[in-house]
């Protein structure tokens, strides 16, 4: 191919952006990438009665956060505009009406009543699939059926109509997938759809085409549900004369329930408590909310990480890649044909492994901004102290502030099963012996130094380290369990260490 490669995402505002369409936009990416080309957007709007207000804003600011924006768009047009079908109305009458003269298509002025009827007659003789197709069009109203002066009458009156593809009987249909390779589907399994609807509007059939064909689009990278509907457009393309620029197809294995059962819908994240959505979303219709993974904590190269190997691999055992890395590893044919499982744990574990490759600076601005959120303060240095022993603890950043608050607020109760079983004598002795020795030392703690004096208040009283260590971390934290002690002693500062043993002294009893 000596084009300049073009792709484009193209889905339509009717909602949320489902976590499917977010991978079919980033493999189109990674393609347009990978091959120097360029990566479009182009908002399918031909079904006016489904559009939702914000949907389309929603789609725009999805990508943004994702880091992977088209270079031409609604909102940054290039040379192949408008981008949105609905901007583009006036232009597919003329198409449709150009295969209507070529006779591959025709009008259809049947009312909804006699289509009911149509469909139950064929059900009522035990026909699988009740379809206006090349056999039953000529039993109905159209201008194949019709004496010609009786079409140009209806027309000229106004009456309803849409105009249809005439679909030949017995020829085989042929594609060469770029992932499924060669797809060959016989005529007579296809219905005569609709191309121009009775309000003006083009179905999505026609307007994908025309749109793919002017916008001079190279590959069609799009979920494995439109499979079905490539035949169809395969004829498009015959019946317009552009099958010598007709683009390469490639269609996306489905992502699959967790338990692989199916396609994964906004059910199943209901049910097992994750986001199937790029960003928070409430419905301006029924006002349902739905979380985002940009909410949930996700940060947004982790997600594309993640997201990139729900279908495809690199060859190797490699799992950490940077958005330029996937560009560079990216191709087609590295794409499964069957469907991939969506795992919100292998989500999670992605996004722990960037959180800890994050430096502590960053990770910091995390945490001032939840310490901020609650009305306290804390310096970039010592915050950066704190993430450091915590990020190994961590999947998402709320969980720097969730889990390492109490080394800025001093805990005011403590673990009632840790302290039921070991706050005995022998704590209060070493932590007594403890408190003692730190308002004597006189250099800054390290962990190194609050380790060896704690050590010594242990041995000095004969009583065995390790065995008030858990209640030591009680009387400090209020919990029994945490990251490294001595690192958080060390950010605490002794004088703080002292405040904290002195209460947890005057609170804890000891039980009998």
């Amino acid at each position: 191919m000596n084009r300049e490669v073009r792709v484009r995402f193209a889905p339509s505002p009717t909602g949320a952006l489902h976590i499917g369409g977010v991978r079919t936009a980033l493999y189109n990416y990674l393609f347009a990438k990978k091959m120097g080309g360029k990566f479009l957007l182009r908002i399918e709007d031909t079904d006016q009665t489904r559009f939702v207000p914000g949907a389309e804003e929603y789609i725009q600011k999805s990508l943004e956060w994702l880091g992977i924006s088209p270079e031409e768009s609604p909102w940054n047009p290039g040379d192949c505009g408008p981008y949105r079908q609905s901007e583009r109305k006036p232009m597919y009458m003329q198409y449709a009406m150009d295969l209507v003269e070529k006779g591959h298509a025709y009008y259809a002025f049947d009312t909804s009543e006699e289509l009911d009827a149509m469909r139950e007659r064929l059900t009522a003789a035990r026909v699988v699939s009740p379809q206006y197709n090349s056999i039953t069009r000529t039993q109905m109203k159209n201008s194949l059926t019709l004496p010609e002066d009786e079409v140009k009458e209806r027309l000229a009156s106004g009456e309803p109509y849409v105009i249809r593809i005439k679909i030949p009987r017995k020829e085989e249909v042929r594609l060469n997938d770029m992932i499924r390779g060669w797809v060959m589907v016989h005529s007579n399994t296809l219905d005569d759809k609709v191309l121009m609807k009775s309000d003006g509007m083009p179905t999505y059939h026609l307007a994908n085409i025309v749109d793919d064909h002017l916008m001079g689009i190279t590959h069609v990278i799009r979920g494995e549900e439109w499979l079905p509907s490539a035949p169809l457009h395969v004829l498009l393309y015959k019946y317009f004369g552009w099958e010598d620029t007709m683009p390469q197809f490639a269609h996306l294995p489905l992502l699959l329930k967790p338990d692989g059962n199916g396609k994964l819908s906004k059910r199943d994240a209901d049910k097992h408590g994750f986001p199937i959505f790029p960003m928070d979303w409430t419905d301006p219709n029924s006002g349902d909310k739905a979380s985002g993974f940009k909410e949930e904590g996700y940060l947004p190269d982790a997600f594309l990480n993640f997201l990139a190997f729900l279908g495809w691999n690199p060859g190797d055992h490699r799992e950490i890649f940077s958005l330029d890395e996937l560009v560079e590893a990216f191709t087609i044919d590295r794409i499964g044909k069957s469907g991939t499982k969506f795992d919100i744990n292998k989500a999670k574990w992605y996004n722990e492994q960037y959180l800890r490759n994050k430096s502590d600076d960053e990770l910091a601005g995390f945490l001032i901004s939840d310490v901020v959120k609650e009305g306290l303060s804390v310096d970039l240095a010592k915050a950066a102290q704190i993430v450091a022993i915590m990020k190994e603890r961590a999947t998402f950043p709320s969980d720097l502030w969730k889990e390492g608050k109490f080394m800025l607020i001093a805990p005011i109760s403590f673990d009632d099963n840790v302290a039921s079983k070991k706050w005995n004598a022998d704590a209060v002795t070493v932590l007594s012996t403890y408190r003692e020795k730190l308002a004597n030392f006189e250099d800054a703690l390290t962990p190194e130094s609050a380790k060896a004096l704690l050590e010594t208040s242990a041995e000095e009283n004969e009583i065995k380290f390790g065995k008030v260590m858990q209640v030591v971390r009680l009387a400090i934290t209020g919990v029994g369990a945490g990251p490294d002690l001595m690192a958080v002693f060390a950010i605490l500062g002794k004088e703080e260490l002292m405040n904290r043993i002195s209460f947890a002294l005057d609170t804890l009893k000891i039980q009998a």
